[in-house]
Order: C-alpha cells, then structure tokens, then sequence
C-alpha cells in the first residue's frame, strides 16, 4: 500500500491492471518452458466451511444433493499458482466421469446407511484438500503481484530521471530552431525587399520610355509601379521605406499624366460617326429603306401594313454597330481603371464625353436628325412635314435601338467595375442627343391641330410606346432622369395631342363648309375622305385603345365605338347641308343616295362594321332606298304625266281614243318628247360611281317609263301613224328609250359623243 500511494495516478492505473490480469480467473502468461496452472474460483475457498458446518443431510436427501455436488467437482479444477523456476505441478486427482461408478455409489447408499456416510466423508475430505491448494496458489499470486509493482515502480524513477537529464537538450533544441526560423524570415524578407527594387527599376525604365511604343507593357509596369508602393507603404518598419515610396509616387504621377494623353488620343481616333448605310444595315430587312437615306424623300415611318405586322414586327432583332474596335477596348478599360485608381475619376469622365458626344451627334446629324422649333414646323408644308415625321419616327427607333444601345454597351465594357462613373458618362454623352431628337416631336405636338395630323401623331405616339420600355432601362440611372422624365412627357403630350384632334375631327366633319360644288351628284370629297379616315383608324385600333385608356375613361373599345359613331353623324348633317346647294331636287336625292350608299358600302367591307353594328348598316341601307325613291317620283313624275290625257275613258277600253282629239295627242307625244330629251341631257350627266346601284336604279326608272310609254304608244299611235310626218311626233320606239336610259348616270361631259 505505501508503494501505490508513493507511485503517479499513471502508474497507479498500470498497477491496477496487472492485479486483475494476475487475480482474473484466466491462464496467467507463461514463462518459457513453464507451464501455469489454471487460477481457483473465488468462491470455492469457502464451500468446504459451509458443508462442515451443516448437520448430516436426511438419507433420502442424499441422492438429491450428491448428484449435483460430484458434478460440480468433476467439472472443475483448481491448478496450482505458477513459480518461477519450477516444474509443472502434478495434476491433482480428479473424480472420473462414468457412469458405471455412479452407479455403483447408488447402490451401495441403497445396501445401507453407513456404506452412504462414509462416501460423503470421502467427497468433503477432497474438497477441503483443493480448498488447501487454492489458498497457496493465491498467496503465491499476491507475491507475484507484488514483484511486478515494485519493478513498474522502478521503471517509473528511472523514466523520471531520465526526462529530467533530457530537458536541457530539448531547450537547447528550440532555441536552435527558432534561430533557423529566424534566419529564414530575415532572408525572405530580404528577397522581397530587393524583388521591390527590382520591380521599381524595371517599371521606371518603362514608365521613362513613355506608352507609345507598347501601351501593353507600359500598362503592367503602373501596376507594378503601384504594387511596389503598396508594399512600402504597408511595412512601415524599413527606414528607407519612405523616400522609395516618396520617389515611386512621383514616378507615377508621371506616368498617369502619360496615360491621360493617351487616353484621349484613343477615343479621339475610334470615336468616328457611324455612316447611315452602316446604321441602316443593321436593322432588320422589312424595317431598311428600299434605296437610300430616308432624307432622300422616302418617308420612313410606319406604313398602314405595318400595323398588321405588329405582331411579327416585335420578334425581330437588331444587330448592334461597332462603335469602339474590339482590340482597343482592353486598353481603354485598364487606361480609365490605373487613372480611377490615381484619383483622376472627373478627368477620365471629360475626355470620354468630349470624345463620345460628338461622334454621336455627328452619326445623328449624318442619319438626318435637326432641331426644328414650333414655328419652324409650323411654316412648312404638309407634305414636307409628314416626311420629316416619318423619318423622326425612323430616326427614334434607330437611335434607341441602334445608336443608344451600343454606346451604353461601350461605355458598360470600359467602365465595367465603375457603376457611377459608366451612369455618369453615358447620360453626358447622350444627354444633347436625345433632347435634339424629343425637341421635334414636342414641336409637333405643340403646332396647330388639323385632322390630317392625327395618323402622324398615332405614329408617333406608337413609336414612343414601343421605345420605353428600352428607354426605361438604357436611362435608368440617377444621372440619366433628366432624359427620362423628357421622353415620358413627350409620349403624354402625343397622347395628349392625339386624343384632342380625334375628338375635334367631328367637329371638323360637321362644320365642314367648302364650296367645292359635286355637278354630277357623285360622292362628295368630303365623304370619301371620312370614310377613308375611319377605315384608316382602325389601323391604329390597338393604339386608340391604349391612348383611350391611359386617360382612364371607361371601356376603351365603347368610348372608339361611340366617337365613330359621332363622325358618321356629323358627315351625314353635313351632306345633308351640301345636298340644298343643287336646284334640281331629283340631282339633290341623287347626291344624298349616292354617299349614303357609298358609306354604308364602305363600312360593311371594314372593321367598322363590327364597331357600328349590323342595326346600323340596315338602317342606313333604308335611308339609300328612301333617297332612290325619292329620286324617282320627283325626276320622273312629270313625264309620266305627259302619257296620260284627261277624258280618255280607258276604264272601259284601254284602246279607245273616244273624246281624245288629234290635236291632243299630237302635243302630249312633243311634249313627251322635250321632256325625255331634256332628262336624257341631263341626268346622263349625272354619276352614280356604283355600278350595281347604277344598274338598280336604271331598272327601276325602265320599270315605271317604258310599260306607260308602250302603252300610250298602242293606244295613240295609230291616230299620228295615219296622219302626215308621223316621226315628228314619234321619235322614239320603246327600244329607243331603253337604250337611252342605259346612257344614264354615266357622269358624260357635254361634247361627249353618246356612247
């Protein structure tokens, strides 16, 4: 016990090991030619005690406990305790396993009482012998034990005093290393220090020779220029660490002045205006001129198909110009980040803009582009006019499409780590530009309204509607809102403009008042172009709806609906005013039923028909019948009653000239005559444009004349036919009438021969 306590808690546990491995009940480790016995229960020791102590079992309870108890013994042995140098115990006797001697035992405990003590005796006397032998080989383990202690114990001292000899060795070891460290950090830094001034030699004797003979290297030798720097800077313990950084400093301000001059003489030489035909080029094929610039008189805005061709018209791209060469852009996006870099971020942006901005004004003013004022549009003619506008809207899409796009591009990949500085430059470079291109739709929009205007301010209207969305994101930044903010008021005020002369044109319509006289009653000009007015704005269908609805006023789809429905209205008033300037009535019917046809035929073959309705054709197609028949009775009544004679009974007889003098005939047939001939001068003078209405209203003027002329033919002819010069009174057969009123409404000039 004093030998554990004196021994570390390490050793402690070794010891504690040892004991169980010699105490378990397992073959100890065996010595070289030993052989160990096996180790004793623990608990057999003290089994002989208990049975000396217990009185004589019962005899029939011999048998029972007997059994179990022999088995027991002849199942296990107790082996000796090893010793060092001894020989092999002899094995101690055992109880043998047979049957036979069992048997044997049992009958003689039947033959008698004294025959059963005497084994029993036997049994208790051996286990008191191997209990004897189990307490030595227990004594003889604890002595081993013991040894094993004592030698670990002396193992211990001599590792401490062994460690304790080491100990100045192992710090003389570490001192040894940390000096090698030393050493190798002092030479490391050495070499970096001199790499520095190598790097700083060699960036000086470029930085000296100047950027033009190789812009590339004398690019990496600022870089190296300002690593060399860096590296002084951030270790402040070299005493000459100051006058290098001091020195370097110079030398790259130098350097940066160099850079700047190159960085302009750059952009100066690839900032060239884009030639029209380059331009042109990269639109899409159904968007290009068909042959020349559009100043060359070709209007290139949007045609009336190209409404219908919206839809595909969405899908097409554009293929952006080359403003900057490929191979230059590297070098101008590392001149502008070393001269960023150097504090020189607002000269980087004035030599960009003063390059850029012109080359874009000079492409726009090439393409045709001119700032024109309110009055300056307003003096001009229309056709001239409605050209330029149709090359503003060509010019918008190019310069938003094309022309902007590509410069923020440009811009993008030069100052692509600069968010502010590319926002910055790109709004100064495009800043005059496009307010040169808003400031002729804003004169437009401006100038006085006329009907004929309308469809060039839808186009424009259209133009900007489709521009935003580009417009939103090439302008998006704070630098840009100025040009933002400019384009969403131009598209209001368009919108603005448009809605209000669409709203006047019935008006217009209405108190139309020109003079121009229709002789032959044909359709008015005035009508066709209302017509062709309306049919026209359904062209612009989804554009009036969208103007409708950004006004906020209701159902877009009913508010056209109701505006068309007002022209159609205004122009009938108006034709109904027109038609009082004719002094023969029938020419006045005619007239009214000629327009009332042409609109309701017009309508029908448009999408106005969907617009107005069908109730709406069939009433007005009762109007035109009403004015056909209008026509009839007043230009043909009076004729018709020139083949009636008052007093002829043709009640009774329609062949009866009963009470009909010669003399009476005779005038009825030349006055019949005047009249018809004078009708036929006339009214084959007259127009109607339709052939079908033409050929309508012929058949129904034959239907009434011709059956009243043959029948006053046959019933007074034969009185003139027997008199002298019958053919001065009847000039013409029923045939000839109807080949003359095919001569009708054919619009013939006076010298005209018959047809």
């Amino acid at each position: 016990m004093p030998l554990r306590s004196s021994l570390p808690a390490s050793h402690h546990r070794h010891i504690s090991r040892y004991r169980l491995q010699f105490t378990a009940p397992r073959t100890p480790p065996l010595s070289l030619g030993v052989v160990a016995p096996a180790a004793p229960s623990l608990l057999l020791p003290s089994l002989p005690l208990l049975l000396s102590d217990l009185p004589p079992p019962p005899l029939c309870m011999h048998r029972r406990r007997l059994r179990p108890l022999r088995a027991s013994c002849c199942r296990r042995s107790f082996p000796a305790p090893l010793q060092r140098g001894s020989l092999p115990p002899h094995r101690l006797p055992r109880v043998k396993k047979k049957t036979l001697t069992h048997d044997r035992q049992l009958q003689s405990l039947r033959i008698g009482g004294t025959t059963k003590m005497g084994a029993y005796a036997v049994a208790m006397e051996t286990l008191t012998e191997r209990a004897a032998l189990m307490r030595e080989s227990m004594k003889k383990t604890q002595a081993i034990t013991d040894n094993v202690v004592t030698i670990l114990g002396s193992f211990d001292h001599r590792l401490s005093a062994l460690e304790t000899a080491m100990r100045p060795t192992q710090l003389k070891t570490h001192s040894i290393r940390k000096a090698h460290e030393n050493i190798d950090k002092t030479l490391k830094t050495a070499e970096s220090v001199l790499d520095q001034f190598d790097r700083s030699r060699e960036a000086e004797a470029k930085i000296l020779r100047g950027p033009h003979e190789d812009l590339e290297s004398y690019l990496q030798a600022v870089e190296q220029l300002r690593g060399v720097i860096q590296f002084f800077t951030g270790n402040k313990n070299f005493k000459s660490g100051i006058g290098i950084v001091s020195q370097a400093n110079n030398l790259l301000g130098k350097a940066i002045l160099k850079l700047e001059e190159e960085f302009r003489q750059l952009l100066s030489l690839y900032s060239k205006p884009i030639e029209p035909d380059l331009l042109f080029d990269c639109l899409p094929n159904s968007m290009r001129p068909s042959s020349g610039s559009p100043r060359e008189g070709e209007p290139a805005g949007k045609k009336p198909s190209d409404h219908h061709n919206k839809s595909s018209a969405e899908t097409v791209v554009y293929q952006l110009p080359t403003l900057v060469p490929p191979r230059i852009m590297p070098l101008l996006q590392e001149i502008s980040k070393q001269m960023v870099q150097a504090g020189h971020q607002q000269q980087v942006a004035i030599l960009y803009r003063e390059a850029r901005s012109t080359a874009v004004e000079q492409t726009l003013k090439k393409l045709g582009v001119e700032k024109l004022g309110k009055d300056e549009v307003q003096k001009m003619q229309w056709e001239v006019l409605e050209a330029k506008i149709g090359n503003w809207i060509h010019f918008m899409r190019i310069a938003v499409k094309l022309l902007f796009t590509a410069e923020k591009k440009v811009c993008d990949d030069i100052f692509q780590t600069y968010d502010s500085l590319k926002d910055q430059c790109f709004a100064e470079v495009t800043g005059t530009s496009v307010i040169t291109l808003l400031s002729f739709g804003d004169a437009i929009a401006r100038s006085k309204k006329s009907p004929e205007k309308l469809f060039v301010l839808l186009d424009m209207y259209e133009i900007m509607r489709e521009l935003q969305p580009e417009m939103e994101v090439i302008f998006g930044s704070k630098y840009s809102t100025e040009m933002r903010e400019a384009f969403t008021a131009l598209t209001k005020k368009l919108a603005k403009t448009a809605k209000k002369t669409f709203a006047e044109f019935e008006e217009a319509v209405e108190k139309d008042c020109t003079k121009t006289a229709v002789l032959d009653g044909t359709v008015h000009p005035l009508t066709s172009y209302v017509i062709n007015y309306v049919k026209f704005l359904f062209d612009y269908h989804s554009t009036l709806q969208q103007l409708f609805k950004e006004f906020g006023e209701g159902d877009s789809e009913q508010q056209l609906a109701f505006i068309t429905t007002k022209i159609m209205q205004a122009l009938q008033t108006n034709l109904e005013v027109k038609s009082k300037q004719y002094k023969d009535a029938a020419l006045t019917q005619l007239f009214l039923m000629n327009n009332i046809h042409y609109i309701v035929r017009s309508v029908r073959r448009s999408e106005a028909k969907d617009l107005l309705g069908d109730d709406w054709v069939q009433i007005h197609r009762r109007v035109v019948q009403q004015h056909a028949n209008q026509y009839k009775r007043i230009a043909w009544s009076k004729i018709l009653q020139t083949l009636t004679i008052q007093g002829a009974h043709s009640a009774v007889d329609s062949n009866s000239t009963a009470g009909v003098s010669r003399v009476t005939v005779k005038d009825r047939f030349k006055t019949f005559n005047t009249a018809f001939e004078e009708i036929h001068q006339r009214q084959s003078q007259w127009t109607v444009p339709d052939s079908e209405l033409r050929e309508s209203l012929r058949l129904a003027v034959a239907e009434v004349l011709l059956p009243a002329y043959r029948s006053f033919i046959r019933r007074f002819g034969p009185m003139i036919e027997g008199g002298k010069n019958p053919t001065k009174y009847i000039r013409y057969t029923p045939e000839d009438l109807e080949r003359m009123l095919a001569e009708f409404f054919e619009g013939k000039m006076w010298n005209e021969p018959k047809r």
